[in-house]
């Protein structure tokens, strides 16, 4: 018997890779930033530079063949979050992370395939992210004994297998979504604990046997159908008195509506029990008169509410009016459902009107975004403060040998907090070192200079630039970051040079979806969240395939005094409205920020420039009328990109600077959405290669190696 030697080899290398149990790569990178994000907690005993979760069976990891398939790690006191990059592990079918203290908004991206979902007995706070909408193998979700809030803002239509759903003691609010009614697959819901208003009509037909709405605000009717359930009602404001009749389409429960001030259901033709002798108006009469009374009361109460807001109400119709919204169709139907409002899709406003609220976006209603809640106050309580064990620490001699004793041939830019310089070392390595005037942090601060390196050590995300090192010798502060070759968004925008073609339309949603990513992450993912406060183009930095990475995160919110250096240099056009008014930075300033460079990208043009035309020197006075005019759109682009663009892509990306850059903070999105929005964008625009190009666009500056930081 001749056995083909191509076989044998086939064989023995089976058999290595057995032997060696290697992990999917995409599976052992998103273990590692999650047990990072968990403060990499030593009761797991994972290896600390372990890549192999599989071959070296790490506690509590359960794998199919290289692919992690359950990750099961319930009442182990983890602290921390959970990352950011848990969607690429795709083959995991059961997440228990429950009864344990991790904290922090919940990640926008969870594993897609995940079937059984267990966060429950946590600290997770924020809104409930919508990219749950669309992870259609759920069987079983438990989000209970959190500290979720906001809107339920989920679309259920795609959760067909969905059985269970915990949801109880939060403290989540507004109505009860209209796509709830697509769950063909729910036996038992808790909903108890939280502070839920509107009725519970949209459970009415779903195939319950257990339902428990106890201890939240809703009102109206029991539906009839939820009577022979296992039913926990109590603690709420249920209505008592005949019920309205069940809308169009719904099926017969009885000949008339139920009575629930007393006993079973009667006759029919509502009559009394003397036997006719009242022959006025009968009991379905009373019913009609007040539901009418009721109607018209709402219908008054609506226009009232109206009026107040008619002013935010006015500047989202502008939005509702355009032809080319951030949605499709099929989707803005599916979002009017909802009866839910959407700060990215508008158009709920007028579909719902009889039940959706035109108060401002409730995102905004339980999240603090004050400046002392950020700034004043540290994200890590003051305590003895060791050296971080993750980043490199650097002599004096080293940094200066590899600057040549920081030589201004050496010097990338000046930022806000002191220079930046290129600094080679002996090995070779290329890395960006960022030297902190006195002025900023005084010298006799190097405990709080530990500090804030050991806080800003712990920030890991792929559009974030990473800090590698640092140094606090003979009073000096000094920073060591990666480095990036090609230098900052503002040069290829503004310094185009022999050795660089504009960025084409595909690199500008790329990095505008990259730095959304970054300040979602730094916003809704790290707890608490850490405002960035100095958003713009010098501090957006491009690798070699044109990859952004945001720069000083963390810096301006830990420095005790960096409102004041930030203000000083107030005028770059980057600031949001309020910021100019009080000095003070938020969440919503970033987004105001982010709108900006967003706006940039668009434009080609400076934020603020005075050699332009009066009406024309701030760029954002000048481009938030034309954003919904498709013609004067078209001329705002910047002539860079010669036409080259999808007309539709333009008006979306249009559609989400005008969201960002709203005068009042209370009605712009938070990155989760603004992110959401840009995805859309993408894949509604399939960025084709053949029409466009490449997908990094331009040509990376192989020729230089300098950029402009301001970290």
């Amino acid at each position: 018997m001749v056995v083909d030697p191509r076989l044998v080899l086939v064989f023995i290398s089976t058999c290595i890779l057995a032997i060696n149990g290697d992990t999917d790569p995409n599976d052992a990178a998103s273990l590692k930033v999650m047990f990072q994000s968990m403060n990499s907690p030593s009761q797991l005993n994972w290896p600390a530079n372990g890549d192999d979760p599989c071959g070296q069976s790490w506690k509590g990891i359960t794998c199919s063949g290289n692919r992690v398939t359950e990750i099961k790690l319930p009442g182990l006191g983890l602290t921390g979050s959970l990352g950011y990059q848990l969607q690429g592990l795709t083959s995991v079918t059961n997440l228990d992370l429950s009864n344990n203290n991790l904290g922090g908004t919940m990640p926008y991206q969870l594993p897609p395939n995940v079937q059984h979902l267990n966060l429950a007995n946590n600290n997770f706070n924020g809104a409930i992210p919508y990219s749950l909408s669309d992870m259609t193998s759920l069987v079983d979700l438990n989000l209970g004994h959190n500290q979720l809030q906001q809107g339920l803002s989920v679309n259920f239509q795609k959760l067909s297998s969905l059985s269970t759903l915990d949801l109880s003691f939060n403290s989540l609010t507004g109505d009860l979504p209209q796509t709830l009614s697509s769950l063909s697959s729910i036996n038992t819901m808790y909903l108890q604990n939280n502070q839920f208003t509107g009725t519970i009509d949209v459970l009415a037909n779903l195939p319950l046997g257990s339902l428990n709405v106890e201890n939240n605000h809703f009102t109206g009717w029991i539906p009839e159908q939820l009577k022979n359930i296992n039913l926990q009602k109590d603690g709420n404001a249920w209505s008592s008195g005949p019920a309205p009749p069940p809308p169009p389409g719904t099926p017969p429960i009885s000949k008339s509506p139920t009575h629930k001030s007393g006993g079973h259901s009667t006759s029919s033709d509502g009559g009394t029990s003397d036997g006719g002798k009242k022959s006025g108006i009968g009991g379905g009469g009373v019913a009609g008169i007040v539901i009418s009374i009721l109607v018209v009361a709402a219908i008054v109460a609506f226009f009232l509410v109206k009026r107040r807001s008619k002013k935010s109400f006015s500047d989202r119709e502008k939005l509702d009016n355009q032809p080319l919204a951030p949605l499709t169709s099929n989707e803005v139907h599916e979002m009017n459902s909802m009866q839910t409002s959407s700060v990215i899709d508008m158009k709920t406003f007028d579909t719902s009107a009889a039940t959706i609220s035109l108060k401002p976006p409730p995102f905004d209603r339980h999240k603090s975004f004050d400046e002392d809640e950020f700034s004043k106050k540290p994200t890590i309580v003051k305590k003895t403060i060791t050296a971080p064990a993750n980043v490199k620490s650097y002599s004096i001699a080293d940094l200066q040998i590899a600057t040549g004793s920081f030589s201004v041939d050496q010097l990338l830019g000046e930022g806000s907090f002191g220079r930046v310089y290129r600094a080679q070392f002996d090995d070779g390595k290329v890395l960006a070192l960022k030297k902190i005037d006195s002025s900023v942090l005084p010298n006799n601060l190097s405990e709080d200079f530990v500090e804030i390196v050991s806080n800003i050590s712990h920030l890991h995300h792929p559009n974030v630039t990473e800090l590698v090192g640092y140094c606090s010798e003979h009073g000096q502060h000094l920073l060591v970051y990666e480095f990036h070759k090609n230098g900052s968004l503002h040069d290829f925008l503004h310094l185009p040079d022999d050795y660089s073609k504009p960025l084409i339309w595909n690199s500008r949603v790329k990095i505008a979806l990259g730095i959304a990513r970054a300040l979602e992450y730094l916003h809704e993912v790290c707890s608490p969240s850490v405002v960035h406060k100095n958003i713009k183009s010098a501090n957006i930095l491009l690798d070699t395939d044109l990859n952004p990475h945001l720069s000083g995160s963390g810096l301006a919110s830990y420095i005790p005094n960096a409102n004041q250096v930030l203000n000083n240099n107030a005028g770059s056009g980057y600031d949001a409205p309020e910021v100019g008014l009080s000095g003070q930075y938020t969440l919503k300033s970033d987004v105001y920020s982010f709108g900006v460079v967003m706006l940039e990208l668009l434009s080609g043009r400076k934020p603020f420039d005075s050699s332009r035309p009066r009406l024309e020197q701030s760029l954002v006075r000048w481009a938030t009328p034309q954003l919904h005019d498709i013609d004067a759109l078209a001329k705002m682009v910047d002539p860079a990109l010669e036409g080259l663009y999808p007309v539709k892509s333009l008006s979306r990306f249009a559609d989400v600077i005008a969201l960002c850059v709203q005068p009042e903070p209370e009605f712009r999105p938070p990155m989760s959405e603004v992110v959401q929005a840009l995805v859309r964008l993408v894949q509604r625009a399939n960025m084709s290669k053949r029409t466009f190009g490449t997908e990094q666009g331009g040509t990376p500056r192989g020729g230089m190696e300098s950029e402009t930081q301001d970290m």
